[in-house]
């Protein structure tokens, strides 16, 4: 006997296996239907509480009950996971109109996870939760076997609201996801019943009545208005948030934070101002506090610099480095009405939705219609009977087959026969005859608005209409989260907001750097640690960018705020800038509207400007190529200035046009004064034609006076004229301007 055996490839069983695994992801975990608006485990939780009677009228029961009932009657998997689905229903910070109303601890805007147990949690439906399950019973939706057969559950419920616009989701399926934001009742239920009477309308405008998302939080929405409609009629895009603010009215140097965007914690939001501080890109502010609590759900204190400071302007540097403005996907993926994931645009959704509505009251109706006819065909038996009522009471009294008698008698059906029979003797009255016909023509007279709004599609459209007008007016809201067009937030250098003030940087021989305000301190007196001494220093203002370079020709540049402060003794360059291997800083100068000139020990230079110098790297920028050769102290170029003077080691000097000298923004230069062997430049500054020219060897000085400074004067890349005896090794020169003289 053998017996054959169906075999398949590895690759096709995987791919048959894989398929049917996104598949089930897709459909029955994590996208809504455009129904409901709702997954199956959250709509699995709502039918539940509906048949655990936990209407919003009824008192709550312990959520543990609750899960336990959709874990064991329809939805077999993870108890937390499903109760983590019932806390995000019940949250007002999460869901724009909660489903569940809760008991007990389900969590804070600050840490939705930190809800509670469901053994300590109590819960009920929410009063809106009623616009997803009033219509339940009548016949309006399909229904489908659970997980084991034992009991059925309905495909979708029969919401009175297009809920899948009114509180979003978000959700990760298998090679797609679904991030659909929150909106406003009125406006959404505006935007159905302008369909409903224009079904031509466009997606632009339709956003007039839904301009945007109205998340639970009062922080604004400031995407510009035409990338919000380019998101409506897309079904994809993004939207930003930006949190609120105001100066406290009694201390203008606090700002206080009023309301965050959607799911941002107030926490982090500290947590990033400190790390802000603390990096010394913030130097404005002095510190952060939450201090939010019931009265205030959301007061974040920010502490500002006493001064003249531009709040604005700090509050956009926060907005562009916090989550103080924040950024949210849309991926407007749902099942559709013909059972497939699919990305819709606003239009799609309204018109898709109201189908289903359309569809839905029509069930409806014809469930009313079947009960109504139904009474009345009983009415009529009764009103049979009472007409005939001594007759019909002997033949209950006497006849064998009661029932068979009275349908032969008066050609009664089956169950208006027995609706005599179970004709209490109290009933018997004339007031009762009374009240059936009574009934019969309410019951007549309803039956027609029935059938004509089924017949008549504008009635039923009407209908609609009247319907959604109602169910906003009861569960409906302004809107939170205003829409407002504001400025791009930006980041600002730590210098602009900074009042200008003096300050002197001092740096070591051991590359130690400090600050000190003021221009009255004298760094030679200054403590340094054993074996270090004074290198050089710098004066300028605490709003210019502070210029360093090293002994190889690269520069660096600083803000004066991310330096040390001269209190102590400083910290190591090395903890601010990124050095090569045997560079070290030898020069400072702040970053003013200068022209400098440049030039190495080896004879060459130019001039360039102060600002070429700076730059954000770390590890700095080459400015001059020294060659073999020293980088000479810079030299400022005043604007009256039109000489160079040149001092070479052999005693020499020569004064040139500072017009021979090329300008650039880094290289090597023109050749300045011709050396010979092992001749170097010792010291090179510009100066004007009126001004005297000091020049100083060891402790000894020399001042040229205008006149004698012709006598060294030459072309560019000659050899000068010797200096006086004495002066053979110069190792400074400055220029003595004719109004200090």
């Amino acid at each position: 006997m053998t017996t054959h055996i169906d075999t398949r490839s590895v690759s096709d069983f995987t791919e048959y296996a894989y398929l049917n695994y996104a598949m089930y992801v897709i459909m029955d975990r994590a996208l809504p239907h455009i129904a409901d608006g709702l997954k199956p485990v959250q709509r699995r939780i709502v039918y539940a509480m509906s048949e655990l009677g936990l209407k919003h009228t009824a008192k709550p029961k312990k959520s543990a009950r609750t899960v336990g009932d959709v874990l064991g009657k329809y939805h077999p998997h993870g108890d937390i996971a499903c109760y983590e689905a019932m806390v995000l229903m019940a949250q007002p910070f999460s869901y724009r109109y909660p489903l569940i109303s809760g008991q007990g601890n389900w969590g804070s805007p600050d840490d939705p996870k930190s809800f509670a147990a469901m053994r300590y949690t109590e819960a009920k439906m929410s009063q809106y939760a009623n616009t997803l399950l009033a219509e339940l019973e009548q016949g309006t939706v399909d229904w489908q076997d659970n997980f084991d057969g034992s009991l059925t559950e309905p495909v979708t419920l029969p919401a009175r609201l297009p809920n899948i616009l009114l509180n979003g989701t978000t959700g990760i399926a298998v090679g797609m996801a679904t991030d659909i934001p929150p909106h406003n009742l009125n406006e959404v239920v505006k935007a159905c019943i302008r369909l409903l009477k224009n079904p031509d309308l466009s997606v632009k405008q339709l956003a007039q009545s839904i301009p945007a998302p109205d998340l639970p939080t009062t922080a604004e929405i400031i995407t510009p208005k035409d990338e919000l409609i380019t998101m409506y009629e897309t079904g994809r895009g993004s939207y930003k948030m930006r949190a609120t603010y105001h100066i406290d009215p009694n201390q203008k140097n606090l700002v206080v934070i009023d309301a965050l965007p959607y799911q941002v914690s107030g926490n982090k939001i500290i947590e990033q101002i400190a790390k802000l501080m603390n990096d010394k890109k913030l130097p404005w502010v002095v510190d952060a506090n939450d201090e939010s609590d019931n009265a205030n759900p959301c007061r974040i204190v920010i502490e500002l610099k006493k001064g003249k400071l531009d709040i604005d302007k700090i509050m956009s540097h926060l907005f562009a480095n916090t989550d103080l403005e924040t950024s949210f996907r849309v991926n407007m993926n749902m099942i559709g009405v013909n059972g497939k994931p699919e990305v819709k645009n606003l239009k799609t959704i309204l018109s898709e939705w109201l189908s289903v509505r359309r569809g839905v009251v029509i069930r409806r109706l014809n469930h009313r219609l079947d009960k109504i006819d139904k009474r009345l065909h009983i009415l009529a038996g009764l009103l049979i009977a009472y007409l005939n009522i001594d007759e019909v009471i002997r033949i209950i009294r006497e006849e064998d087959d009661p029932k068979l008698e009275l349908m032969n008698r008066y050609g009664l059906s089956d169950i208006q026969a027995d609706a005599i029979l179970d004709i209490k003797l109290r009933q018997l009255a004339k007031l009762e005859e009374i009240e059936l016909n009574a009934e019969r023509d309410h019951l007549e007279a309803e039956r027609a608005v029935i059938a004509e709004q089924l017949a008549n599609p504008d009635a039923l459209t009407a209908l609609l209409i009247d319907e959604l007008t109602a169910d906003a007016k009861e569960h409906g809201d302004a809107r939170r989260s205003p829409v407002v067009e504001r400025d791009e937030a930006t980041s600002l250098k730590a210098t602009e907001l900074i009042s200008a003030e003096p300050v002197t940087v001092v740096i070591s021989q051991a590359g130690w750097i400090r600050l000190a305000k003021g221009h009255s301190t004298d760094p030679r007196e200054m403590n340094y640690r054993a074996g270090d001494g004074y290198l050089t220093h710098a004066l300028g203002k605490s709003t210019e960018r502070l210029i360093l370079l090293d002994n190889t020709g690269r520069s660096y540049g600083l803000d004066t705020v991310n330096l040390p402060s001269a209190r102590g003794q400083g910290d190591p360059i090395t903890s601010l800038l990124n050095l090569a291997s045997g560079s070290k800083i030898e020069q400072l100068l702040f970053n003013t509207p200068h022209n400098i000139i440049m030039a190495s020990s080896t004879g060459y230079g130019f001039v360039n400007s102060i600002n070429n110098l700076d730059t954000a790297q770390k590890a700095g920028k080459t400015s001059i190529n020294l060659g073999d050769g020293t980088l000479l102290p810079v030299a400022l170029i005043d604007e009256a200035d039109t000489l160079v003077a040149v001092s070479i080691s052999n005693g020499n000097l020569l004064i040139f046009p500072l017009d021979d000298l090329p300008q650039l923004a880094k290289g090597k230069g023109n050749k300045l004064v011709n050396l010979k062997g092992d001749e170097t430049i010792t010291a090179i500054t510009s100066l004007s034609a009126d001004d005297s020219l000091v020049i100083s060897a060891g402790k000894r000085t020399l001042t040229l006076k205008p006149n004698d400074i012709a006598n060294y004067t030459g072309k560019r890349a000659g050899r000068g004229a010797a200096l006086p005896k004495g002066f053979g090794k110069v190792n400074a020169m400055t220029k003595l301007i004719k109004d200090s003289e």
